[in-house]
């Protein structure tokens, strides 16, 4: 892993660090309109997917359903919205947003919609516990 990497300032400021994949820090939004979370790959200068080699690339969509499949069973969940846009924030960057058929911004997208509401700090550990559990050991 190159020494050289660090994640984007605005990506720190709007997100909680809950522990690193082999390629991926995983970071939940500091939003609790939505249960959203981030994979950012610790991969200096990487802007695109395809800027990643292949192998890697393999491993970012394996993080992304082992994420994916965590966040939907904690949540049950009515979709998964998953997405690498980075217009705002260049750092490669994954959401991965479980949405729910009443959430504020269903069916649009969430960015924008209404203001980040923020998290119960009791709330926001029970379910960065579970998303440990489940990432990591389930």
């Amino acid at each position: 892993m190159p020494s050289d990497w660090s994640l984007s300032p605005q990506l720190e400021k709007d997100t909680i660090n809950i522990g690193d994949l082999p390629l991926s820090r995983v970071l939940v939004i500091k939003d609790a309109n939505y249960p959203w979370l981030l994979l950012v790959p610790r991969r200096a200068g990487a802007v695109e997917i395809i800027d990643l080699d292949e192998v890697a690339q393999a491993q970012l969509m394996t993080e992304i359903s082992r994420v994916g499949r965590a966040l939907k069973e904690i949540t049950k969940c009515d979709k998964l919205n998953i997405a690498a846009l980075g217009n705002v924030v260049p750092q490669l960057h994954v959401h991965v947003i479980a949405r729910r058929s009443n959430d504020a911004a269903w069916p649009r997208p969430v960015w924008g919609v209404v203001p980040a509401l923020p998290h119960d700090a009791e709330e926001v550990q029970q379910f960065i516990n579970a998303l440990r559990r489940k990432i990591w050991l389930g």
